[in-house]
């Protein structure tokens, strides 16, 4: 019989008390860790990129920390929201303990910015004094007492009882939104699990039938507006819907990508015939678009970018080399950066086409004009298979031109990136779920010693702690999707969520995998392909570098002037 954790002694108001006295100290040594950085960084009353890429340690470590001292805001705002609804049960209650705790302990002794990158308050010239402030007695006692075995078992005797559920714990989720969730999770039960691994072996596209299937559940149109065809449901749906199919595939759950940064970059930036034109056709699903922006000596250094667009009477004739595009050879349309003034320097001379093209297949990937390419063999993430592609004197039309205006292209895609960093958030935390429920399975299937592997207590310890993230990374992801759906700037909290779901991420995979022992590391397992999907996430839509400098110049423009 499985060892039982003795419950949790209730300690709901005591512990709420100690958490919003801890996040006033967190505020606190932000802030000097803010104006330590910023004495560094700043020239004359501005903030100096080549300063910042010299103190890059300190810079993305200031990143981390906000992180993480945001993510303890969100969680204790969670936990407030279900303690006044009367919902904050036992589970909630220990991963916010242990989620406190464990990054409190994580702050003050070291942030793991990757895996051999430990960023310490020193490595931010917070002086002493100002850390010792910062550690009072509420946070001291939630290190002491939060993170004991006793709690991390119970988590994990908790999330046994609660196996194949959608989340475990509340995720503090309006009715509306669960039953979206559990509308997605039905169907990515039925279509999508059984049958991801083998697409994923054999490097299969996910089917049409199962593309259509999406979109006759209202996938790709979730965020487009009504008059659009559309169902005008907000960020935190996208969320959720995200999560759920990427918990399944994250091929499936990517496929909506495509299609929200396209009608993110119409709707914000195209004319109302653009919009008439195109966003019904995305919304049902009748076009599939992807997104053409690197190229292969650029990547995140977009002011670089050498595809050039020409333009002669009505058309636009394009020729340059694009790499890493997701889905080409099926997609009707490109979402296509270009750089239609070569006098122009940096981002100022780029423009946005909705090129068109017709779909091709393995056979004749890309039967067009002007337009070439080749496979790029992944790992993971696969299903839409990713692309080089070649242009030259591929045309467009001058009625593709987002927006009609030329130069518009860089300020037009930025205009998504808030929208594409949540998503990607909501991938991951779906993916860092999938592992977390294939560890647990496991561990309660695996007999070793006469005794499951989940009654040893490491390996309990790495489901509860797996938990746990799983849940700060998921309202920090929420909490951004409120703030995009309110109509407030959220790159910030948005870059952040993406920054700490993606580690979360790779984290639960490579612990779910650790519990497989030899057989995680065998092909057949699904634990193998997650592994590798996983390790995506820290990679694409801002590299954790890229995205650690953004948050921190963010930071440290807001942060500490006092």
């Amino acid at each position: 019989m499985p060892t039982v954790a003795v419950p949790v002694e209730p300690r709901e108001g005591q512990l709420l008390e100690l958490t919003n006295s801890a996040i006033a100290s967190l505020d606190g040594l932000l802030d000097a860790a803010s104006r330590s950085v910023r004495a560094r960084v700043i020239s004359g009353d501005r903030i100096s990129s080549a300063a910042v890429e010299r103190e890059q340690r300190a810079t993305h470590g200031l990143a981390w920390l906000a992180t993480y001292v945001e993510s303890l805001r969100q969680l204790d705002a969670y936990a407030n929201r279900l303690s006044e609804q009367g919902t904050f049960g036992e589970l909630e209650e220990c991963i916010v303990i242990l989620g406190f705790s464990e990054y409190l302990a994580q702050i003050f002794g070291g942030i793991a910015m990757n895996q051999n990158e430990i960023v310490r308050l020193g490595d931010l010239y917070v002086s002493a004094d100002a850390v010792n402030a910062a550690k009072t007695a509420e946070i001291d006692e939630l290190i002491a007492t939060g993170n004991t075995p006793g709690i991390r078992q119970r988590i994990a005797e908790l999330i046994r009882h609660q196996a194949g559920q959608s989340t475990f714990g509340n995720p503090g989720l309006d009715e509306t939104m669960e039953q979206i969730r559990n509308e997605m999770r039905r169907f990515a039960e039925d279509n999508v699990t059984p049958y991801a691994h083998e697409w994923h072996l054999k490097n299969d596209y996910i089917p049409l039938e199962t593309i259509s299937q999406m979109a006759e559940l209202g996938v790709f149109g979730l965020t487009i507006p009504e008059e659009y065809g559309g169902m005008g449901l907000g960020k935190e749906a996208m969320c959720v819907v995200s999560e759920e199919l990427s918990r399944a595939y994250i091929g499936v759950g990517s496929l909506g990508t495509r299609s929200e940064i396209a009608a993110e970059l119409i709707l914000c930036g195209g004319t109302e015939e653009q919009k008439q034109k195109w966003l019904p056709k995305i919304a049902s699903g009748e076009i599939l678009p992807t997104a053409v922006f690197t190229e292969p000596n650029t990547g995140s250094d977009l002011a670089s970018l050498k595809t050039r667009a020409v333009k002669e009477g009505d058309i636009w004739k394009i020729s340059g080399n694009k790499t890493w595009i997701t889905h080409p050879v099926r997609a009707d349309v490109m979402t296509l950066l270009a750089r239609t003034n070569p006098d122009e320097p940096g981002y100022k001379g780029l423009s946005m086409f909705l090129a068109e093209k017709p779909r091709g297949s393995d056979e004749d990937p890309f039967p067009a004009n002007g337009m070439s390419g080749g496979e790029i063999e992944v790992l993971g993430y696969r299903g839409m298979k990713e692309y080089e592609i070649a242009f030259d004197d591929f045309e467009v039309k001058d009625e593709n031109l987002l927006g009609g205006v030329e130069g518009s292209g860089f300020k037009q895609l930025m205009q998504t990136f808030e929208g594409a960093r949540i998503q990607t958030a909501a991938r991951a935390i779906g993916v860092a779920q999938s592992a977390l429920d294939l560890g647990l399975r496991y561990a309660e299937e695996r007999i070793q010693f006469g005794k499951p592997l989940v009654d040893f207590p490491r390996v309990s310890d790495k489901l509860a702690l797996m938990t746990v993230e799983v849940m700060i990374a998921r309202q920090l992801t929420y909490f951004s999707a409120w703030e995009k759906d309110s109509g407030q700037r959220c790159d910030l909290e948005a870059g952040m969520a993406k920054l700490l779901g993606a580690r979360v991420a790779w984290a639960a995979a490579d612990n779910a995998l650790q519990i497989h022992g030899g057989n995680g590391f065998a092909l057949e397992y699904a634990i193998s392909r997650v592994l590798c999907d996983a390790r995506i996430l820290n990679i694409f839509e801002g590299a954790a570098e890229i995205q650690a400098q953004v948050i921190a110049r963010r930071v440290l423009e807001t942060r500490g002037l006092n």
